[in-house]
Order: structure tokens, then C-alpha cells, then sequence
């Protein structure tokens, strides 16, 4: 009997071990989507800092508009944004393109995530409910 015992422990505790690796390897391989996303989708108008680019493109770092507008964030990635706006007291009037229509509303919730706290951001984090419902309300949301 207790040579039974002993392969079924040793068998459930390597189970118990892959299970728990398969967990972190889930959550690793997402861990830094929104750097990666923001720097494909993003980074070439607002700068790989969130600098922006002098009174041409607004900055994302240390952005007052982060706060003041974020029930409008998650449309404003997807769907872009035509004419002016203030950012730290300066005027802009660029067009911004619309995000990739490829990209789910998990995608823009970390892609904003990275932005609300990244270069000394310190914004509340969204959830993938907030977005979704931030997206459903300007005919963005993609359910994913």
C-alpha cells in the first residue's frame, strides 16, 4: 500500500507544479502587452516617452488630459480624434488616426493601462469593463 501512495503523491504534486506553471506563463506572456502595443500603435506620434512632438502632437507624459477626459480615452484610440484640444495649457489641432480596427478592446484597455502609468503618470487603471462600455457608447467595441 504504501508503495501505491507514494507514485499517486509524487504524481499529483508534478500535476500541481505544470498547472501552476501553465497559470504564470499565461499571465507572463500578456504582462507587458501594453509597452509592446503602445510602442507599434503609438509611439510614433506621442514619442517612445509619451514626449509628443513640440505643438504638433500632444505629450502623454505628465498629461492633465489623461484625467480630465478619461471617459473619453478608450473612443478616442479607437476612433481618432479631429480637432483642437488642450494639453497642459497648449492648443492642438492635428488630426489623430483611429487605433487599428484590429485591435480588441483588451489591447486599448492596456495600451491605456501603459499610458496611465508610464513617465510618472500616475492614473487610475482601467478595467476591459470600463473600456468595453466606454467603446459600446461611440460604436467602437469589439466584445473582446
Amino acid at each position: 500500500m504504501k508503495k501505491l501512495r507514494q507514485p499517486l503523491w509524487i504524481l499529483r504534486s508534478l500535476a500541481v507544479l505544470a498547472g501552476g506553471a501553465s497559470i504564470l506563463s499565461c499571465f507572463s506572456n500578456r504582462q507587458n502587452e501594453g509597452a509592446k502595443l503602445y510602442e507599434t500603435h503609438c509611439s510614433n506620434c506621442h514619442g517612445s516617452q509619451g514626449e509628443g512632438l513640440k505643438r504638433l502632437i500632444p505629450p502623454l507624459a505628465g498629461a492633465d488630459y489623461l484625467v480630465q477626459h478619461r471617459a473619453e480615452l478608450a473612443c478616442l484610440v479607437r476612433k481618432g480624434k479631429q480637432g483642437p484640444l488642450l494639453v497642459n495649457g497648449v492648443d492642438y489641432n492635428q488630426v489623430m488616426p483611429p487605433a487599428d480596427s484590429h485591435l480588441t478592446d483588451s489591447q486599448i484597455t492596456n495600451i491605456l493601462n501603459f499610458v496611465q502609468t508610464s513617465w510618472g503618470n500616475k492614473g487610475e487603471i482601467f478595467t476591459i469593463r470600463e473600456v468595453s462600455e466606454q467603446l459600446r457608447g461611440c460604436g467602437g467595441s469589439d466584445g473582446r
